[in-house]
């Protein structure tokens, strides 16, 4: 039997993580001088205020090795496989903690770890294939596989509603960022090989650029497979919201149209607002 790990960048919403039998590992969340764990003890909300008031963006960090150690072990010692999900490694330490953690353990030859290569429920869709696989009784190994063809496949990308995040947390010069915030421009980022590239740049009100975003990849979204879309916010408007998952309806393309919130760590780097659509593609 193999048991699915992830960090808890993958903004799975906890009936997902129930119904799948997924463990999440907390990264961690730097407030000045307290550390939370990532949503365990910190809400999105509690981010924005203190970065607001601090007009700083948080630091965030990998699990700890006690954490991941306390988490894994017990697996390990049920003689189990255990697969572990980890934010793109260009982003985080995150994946190897849990391979110093396997040979902590001597158990290099029991936990796989993959790099996501990718961040959010970007990699979510990752670690649900998985999780399904794992119910079906496959091995760690052919998991693995599986999600190496897959992984290329993910699409995630996403608009935000300001710059300021971004610019705090050195994603975009000062100059963007005031010429953004004067101009009402939203950047598209996609997140490609495990790296966030700003694409498209949006004009105007937020309701109607995220419209625009997802409407633009309707063809896209008509070449994806059928399983599921998810819609992931870090606190956009209800009507906002409703109107993505309405259009996604109409195409009548996905079995399921999932929603989550982005978690603490997402959050702190992209800023209230911002909302993602993600999917794989066929």
């Amino acid at each position: 039997m193999v048991k699915i790990i992830s960090d808890s960048t993958c903004d799975l919403s906890p009936e997902l993580v129930e119904r799948y039998n997924i463990d999440i590992l907390p990264l961690n969340v730097l407030l000045g001088g307290k550390e939370y764990q990532d949503g365990k003890n910190i809400t999105p909300e509690e981010i924005f205020k203190w970065a607001d008031e601090n007009k700083t963006t948080p630091k965030t960090s990998a699990p700890t090795m006690d954490t991941a150690v306390e988490m894994i072990k017990p697996y390990v010692e049920e003689g189990m496989e255990v697969v572990c999900f980890c934010i793109s490694e260009s982003m985080s330490t995150s994946g190897n903690v849990m391979r110093m953690v396997a040979r902590e353990l001597e158990a290099e030859d029991k936990v796989t770890v993959i790099d996501s290569a990718n961040l959010s429920t970007g990699v979510g869709l990752m670690v649900i294939e998985a999780a399904i696989m794992a119910s079906e009784g496959k091995s760690s190994s052919d998991i693995k596989a599986v999600i190496e063809i897959l992984k290329p496949k993910v699409r995630a990308s996403f608009v935000v509603d300001t710059l300021t995040y971004l610019y705090r947390g050195g994603r975009c010069s000062a100059t963007a960022a005031m010429a953004g915030s004067v101009l009402k421009l939203h950047p598209k980022i996609v997140v490609e090989n495990g790296a966030m590239d700003a694409t498209k740049k949006y004009r105007g009100k937020l309701a109607a650029v995220i419209m625009s975003y997802v409407k633009d990849m309707e063809d896209e979204l008509k070449n994806a497979r059928n399983d599921r879309v998810f819609i992931t916010h870090s606190g956009c408007d209800r009507e906002i919201v409703e109107g993505v998952k309405e259009y996604l309806r109409e195409l009548g393309i996905f079995n399921e149209i999932l929603e989550t919130r982005a978690g603490g760590v997402v959050s702190s780097h992209c800023g209230p607002g911002t909302l993602w659509v993600l999917f794989i593609s066929k």
